[in-house]
């Protein structure tokens, strides 16, 4: 697999540049394209990895190639930007669906370490095969930790509340659910309950995500009777085994 990306963002600005030079002192070759949506439709198969720099306002129609990409050409999206600028661009492509999202000032090697383990596991070619695992928590630290954990071998989206992923599932088919036991407003059973009273949902495997292991709150997970109960304070080898496990039983 090529260390190889396509970087959009103004190739005028001195930021823009500091990433290329950056990325390219990691080895990687980088395509510079302004952002402009018939540049980046012109950039199809070249490579799967894509890093977007965000700059406000936010391209609408930049961010609605992206997506097209991103659905029917399995690409790999990185951001860069602020947080009011994430936001901007979520309203356009779920957050579920970036790769990862990086917060300026930029730190060049962490990027170039997160391409490397897709590139380097070779799972770029084969991301339409790859089982997709959709995780649900109100604690944003620990979603962005176990898609961490989970993305060398899965397709990973997450959702940081119930309705959240509710919303996600009308449109998105998944192969597992990892479910937050207790969350606000709409608590892991809670939305268990919703997946299995709907046809479009009820048979996708659901395991819940759990912090506490005392017997009675044990009992109370496994009486819902889920795929599996799942201890947050896993250590990460072990909670992504359990994961491979499932899906080897399942084959």
């Amino acid at each position: 697999m090529e260390k190889k990306a396509i970087l959009i963002g103004d190739s005028k600005k001195f930021m823009v540049k500091a990433v290329v030079k950056g990325l390219e002192a990691e080895g990687y070759e980088v395509i510079g394209v302004n952002p402009e949506p018939d540049l980046i439709k012109a950039t199809t198969g070249r490579t799967p990895l894509y890093i977007m720099y965000l700059e406000d306002p936010v391209p609408g129609d930049v961010m609605e190639v992206l997506r097209e990409l991103i659905d029917t050409d399995h690409i790999m999206l990185f951001l860069i930007g602020s947080n009011n600028e994430f936001d901007s661009a979520f309203e356009v492509i779920p957050e579920a669906k970036i790769t990862r999202k990086f917060e300026r000032p930029l730190n060049v090697k962490m990027l170039a370490s997160a391409m490397n383990d897709l590139v380097f596991h070779s799972l770029l070619d084969s991301t339409s095969e790859k089982k997709k695992i959709l995780v649900v928590d109100d604690d944003g630290v620990m979603l962005r930790t176990i898609k961490e954990w989970l993305s060398i071998k899965y397709e990973v989206y997450i959702a940081n509340s119930g309705m959240n992923a509710i919303t996600f599932l009308a449109n998105n088919k998944v192969d597992l659910i990892l479910l937050d036991y207790m969350m606000p407003v709409v608590s892991g059973p809670q939305v268990f309950a919703m997946l299995r009273n709907d046809p479009m949902t009820k048979s996708i495997p659901v395991m819940f995500l759990t912090a506490k292991s005392d017997k009675t709150s044990v009992l109370k997970v496994a009486a819902l009777k889920p795929e599996k109960y799942l201890l947050k304070s896993m250590p990460p080898p072990e909670l992504v085994q359990q994961i491979n496990d499932f899906f080897e039983g399942r084959s």
